[in-house]
Order: structure tokens, then sequence, then C-alpha cells
């Protein structure tokens, strides 16, 4: 302790004690402090930012899978030199017009086989076909497919018979019909089986057996990918317009 001189009370200081003036802390510093602190390094906008990023590139990498695989079983489906389906042949249509091969360029082409007298399949078919039509049309506009229906009984489906029948279905079935030999040959270009007998009299009744296939082929005229029964109308219409959005080149839409 020590004694100070000018006064005449006697106050006695501690020798070690020091007076400091002390800040107020600054609350708002704190709570930040503590934000940080419980947060971490990242904020919830980082997060959903990187949930879009990695949901974006899921979907990319899906997509980019899907249309390798397509453009695999196109390249795969034309075959080494001679296409596996499809090939030269000469028709005619139901508006009594030549119809060839060369007919299908230009634009995706669905062609399907069956006759006008068949009990269940073929209006069964033609209905599906039908709403593939819509579908694409719907995704693409007008005019990016060609459909055609190729008669396995040309005894009995002529052209005015065709377009008949056909117009019970859709609009823009083109239905093709042909002499006997022609029409064996299609068949056996695009592995179709056939079973029609040759000179067929007025009246006589036979079978008519065929494959039950949608072929798809694009603008290059070469086959695609067939689409079989087992297919649903939304689910064979996304096949087609799938091929469509991957083609490269030029679609004539008239």
């Amino acid at each position: 302790m020590r004694r100070t001189p000018d006064s005449t009370n006697t106050r006695l200081i501690p020798a070690s004690v020091s007076i400091e003036c002390h800040k107020q802390p600054n609350l708002t510093n704190i709570e930040e402090a503590r934000s940080r602190s419980k947060s971490g390094p990242f904020s919830w906008q980082a997060g959903l930012l990187f949930l879009a990023a990695g949901g974006g590139l899921t979907f990319y990498f899906r997509y980019e899978k899907a249309r390798m695989s397509r453009a695999r079983i196109a390249e795969a489906n034309k075959g080494i030199g001679k296409p596996l389906v499809g090939g030269p042949f000469t028709l005619t249509d139901h508006n009594n017009k030549p119809f060839t091969n060369d007919n299908l360029k230009g634009k995706y082409s669905l062609v399907y086989f069956g006759f006008s007298h068949c009990p269940d399949i073929c209006p069964e078919e033609l209905d599906k076909m039908a709403g593939m039509i819509e579908a694409v049309k719907e995704k693409h506009g007008e005019g990016v497919l060609r459909n055609v229906f190729i008669t396995c009984d040309p005894a009995r489906d002529t052209p005015q018979v065709l377009k008949s029948y056909l117009a019970e279905f859709h609009p823009e079935v083109l239905g093709l019909t042909g002499t006997w030999q022609q029409v064996k040959d299609v068949c056996k270009a695009y592995r179709v089986y056939f079973s029609t007998p040759a000179d067929v009299k007025p009246g006589q009744d036979y079978l008519v057996d065929h494959s039950i296939y949608f072929y798809l082929m694009d603008p290059d005229g070469d086959f695609v990918e067939a689409i079989g029964r087992n297919f649903t109308v939304p689910a064979a219409a996304k096949v087609i317009n799938d091929h469509i959005a991957d083609w490269k080149g030029k679609i004539d839409r008239s």
C-alpha cells in the first residue's frame, strides 16, 4: 500500500490494481460468427445449385447413353454392304400410281405388312398405327413420317379395296399392292413371312399369314428398327420420335 500526501484522509489503493476501460461487445458480429459456424462452409443456396447441377448432368448422360444406343441399333441394322431389311421394290399405291423404294426416301417411313381380310390383328395394329401417326405429328409437326401399308394378299387387295379399307383407320396411311411376284419380292426384302398361294381362283379360300412388325426406315431409305406387337402406342411413338430427334440431316416435309 502507498499513502497520498495531499489528503487529510488516508485512502489505500492496492498497488497491483490497474483500472481499465472495456468496450461493449459487438452483438451483430457475434451473431454472424455463430451463423457461419452453424451453416459450415456451404450455404443452402450452394446446396441447391449443387443438386441442380448434379441432376442436369445425370439427365444429360442418360440422354446421351440412350442416343448412342439408338445409333448403334440403326447402324447395326444397316448391315455390311447389303441392308439387313429393305431393298428395291416396285408396287402400285391405292391411287393407282407407281411406288418404289425410292419413294420412301426424304423422310422417316413406317411400313406395315397385312391384308384387308385380316379378322383381328391387322385392325388392331392399324389402330395403333393411327395413334403413332398422331403422336409423331404432335411432337415433330406435319410431314416428317410417311405411313405405308403393304398387302400380303394381292389377289383380293386391289388399289380400290385398299383405299376404302385404310380410310377407316387414318387418311395418311398409303396402301400398296402389286402382282403376286412383286409382293413376294418385297416381303422377301423386308424378311416378312409370305404364305399367299399363287394363281388364286376367284372365291377360293386360302390362308394368309405374315409377320407382325412395323418397320421404321430413315430418310436415306435404310432400316432403323422393328417395332413389335408388344409395344404400346406411347412406347412405339417414343421410339419413332427419338430417332427423328437424332436425325442430323434434312427431312422433306412435303
